[in-house]
């Protein structure tokens, strides 16, 4: 009996050490401290009078052509006013996402008009030929012992080779492009980890190095079907001269710095100054953002100008400010409501991970609302105290302008916006990372649609295009 004890423990110490997940970090270190975060987000091409601003939510496939179907939405709207014609896709000034939403986000950030194809290459592939799905393998049990089935070398490395096409950041910087916020979450100090120049400063590496398949992977990195994705730190006073920003040090000093940035604050100094972080481990950033607002909050949280995320030019140069929220959550029509018992374990499971998302999606929604409300109060007073010179200068005449001509159209598009007719069909799709054509293209139709029918958006768009008697009910 103890020999065949022995022989069973041996067998699986070796099914597990064939089954090691790669924890290889996925950044790369500098010498030198890389440059921060720039202070503002990318100036309009065209005249600047129309900024959109674009989140997209976590949910697999089915997230990411719901997005799709958002961004057709927008190429539909054809701005005529500036100095060209164009479509509110230009107009996107940043695009933030987390999970499946962030494969859309980074595509747009990507490609640019050519995000188009997402479908071809994209949504209709099957991205889960990458993963590890036997559920009872034993391999796969040891991988899961280990902390996730799956890791860089399956889903990230799909997504380099199929999507990417081994693109880094770098490749955001191309001319007109957004700026693309992704986020993950640091499941040591509990807070959302974006991928931003002033994190990878703060660990001396370097962010346009890094590839964006890692970033969308890690985002994306659902907890125990994968394994977290692992990124090392350093000891930035001593190897790169690294210096904490302003921000930073006010969310560690200020008891009324807000809650979210003290949170920040602190998870950025444990990187630099915790001798005990070696690496940071990130998961889905669904877990801290399931709608990818953290970017926004924080850019508007952490501003130190009245005028910012936008340049001294943009802000004199807008007129509306269109923040589109894309939910593809869904909501299922669960059997044991109609009877005494249950739920049971699996749909206890998904019924409390449901109501936790669903609460936080609406608390996060209303908080940016609040936020962008509070902004553009702001920002309004610093466009009426501007001398006439300057807005002249900015604008190139004074022809029109009304310091107090700013509107903000900041809504939240859903499944729940569409007919009762459609909703069963769409509910039903699965968060997976395949999907069939049909279900697809009713998810890329859904989006579309809940775009189209919203009466605050058409008319920020009837604005955009600068139609005659449009009467805006947005945040004014």
């Amino acid at each position: 009996m103890r020999r065949r004890l022995a022989w069973l423990a041996l067998a699986g110490s070796l099914l597990s050490g064939c089954a090691t997940n790669d924890v290889e970090p996925i950044n790369t270190h500098l010498t030198q401290v890389g440059p921060g975060s720039p202070a503002f987000i990318p100036d309009a091409a065209d005249d600047g009078s129309t900024v959109v601003a674009l989140s997209f939510s976590g949910g697999g496939t089915r997230a990411a052509a719901f997005a799709y179907g958002v961004l057709r939405a927008l190429d539909d709207v054809t701005i005529d006013s500036g100095r060209r014609a164009h479509t509110l896709i230009d107009d996107v000034r940043v695009v933030g996402g987390v999970s499946g939403g962030a494969v859309t986000a980074a595509y747009l950030g990507y490609k640019g008009h050519g995000y188009r194809d997402l479908r071809e290459r994209f949504l209709i592939q099957n991205a889960e030929s990458s993963l590890h799905t036997a559920r009872l393998a034993p391999a796969n049990l040891a991988r899961l012992w280990r902390g996730g089935v799956n890791d860089r070398g399956t889903f990230a490395a799909w997504l380099n080779r199929n999507l990417f096409d081994g693109a880094t950041y770098s490749a955001f910087k191309r001319p007109g492009a957004p700026l693309v916020w992704i986020h993950a979450s640091d499941i040591y100090n509990a807070t959302a980890f974006g991928f931003t120049y002033d994190r990878f400063a703060a660990i001396c590496s370097d962010l346009d190095r890094l590839r964006i398949a890692d970033a969308v992977a890690a985002s994306a990195a659902f907890p125990l079907v994968f394994a977290p994705m692992v990124i090392s730190t350093t000891t930035p006073q001593t190897k790169c001269n690294y210096k904490q920003p302003a921000w930073i040090k006010h969310g560690l000093q200020d008891a009324e710095a807000p809650v979210r940035v003290k949170a920040a604050a602190r998870a950025m100094d444990s990187y630099q100054n915790n001798d005990r972080v070696n690496y940071i481990k990130l998961l889905d950033g669904g877990l801290t953002d399931n709608i990818a607002v953290v970017g926004f909050a924080e850019s508007i949280d952490t501003a130190e100008d009245a005028h910012s995320p936008l340049s001294p030019q943009a802000a004199i140069r807008m007129r509306t400010l269109i923040m589109i929220v894309a939910d593809a959550g869904r909501r299922t029509e669960p059997k044991w409501v109609e009877v005494k018992q249950g739920p049971g374990l699996v749909d206890m499971i998904d019924a409390t991970t449901g109501t936790s998302i669903s609460s936080s999606v609406r608390d996060e929604f209303d908080a940016l609302k609040l936020a962008f409300r509070l902004w553009r109060q702001k920002l309004v007073r610093y466009r009426c105290g501007l001398p006439t010179v300057t807005v002249a200068r900015y604008r190139g005449s004074l022809a029109g302008w009304d310091c107090r001509d700013v509107r903000m159209a900041v809504e939240l598009v859903s499944f729940g916006d569409l007919p009762p007719a459609d909703l069963t069909a769409l509910n039903a799709i699965p968060t997976r990372l395949r999907l069939t054509p049909e279900q697809v293209d009713r998810t890329i139709s859904a989006g579309r649609d809940a775009v189209r029918v919203n009466p605050r958006l058409r008319q920020a768009f009837g604005r955009a295009q600068g139609r005659a008697g449009i009467v805006m009910a947005v945040i004014n």
